[in-house]
């Protein structure tokens, strides 16, 4: 398990560049948050966190709504196209 080849840090790196081209592309950041909501709840505990690559439903709900007005320029520019 320490050598598995993606870390949490590179999930978290990977939602918030998803975040930035959804935003771009004029999808509501928001609905990020919603997804990851609803996998949460669709998963229930998913196990301990410690033996996943992925960084767990809260952390990375958490995360992802820290970001949200980083990009939400971004997507008001699209919506403005």
């Amino acid at each position: 398990m320490l050598t598995l080849k993606y870390s949490r840090d590179d999930e978290t790196e990977s939602d918030l560049v998803g975040l930035e081209i959804a935003a771009r592309g004029g999808y509501r950041p928001e609905a990020s948050v919603t997804l990851w909501q609803k996998m949460q709840a669709a998963s229930g505990n998913g196990g301990p966190s410690f033996l996943s690559t992925h960084p767990s439903g809260n952390n990375r709900i958490e995360e992802l709504q820290a970001n949200l007005p980083k990009v939400q320029h971004l997507y008001d520019q699209a919506r403005r196209g």
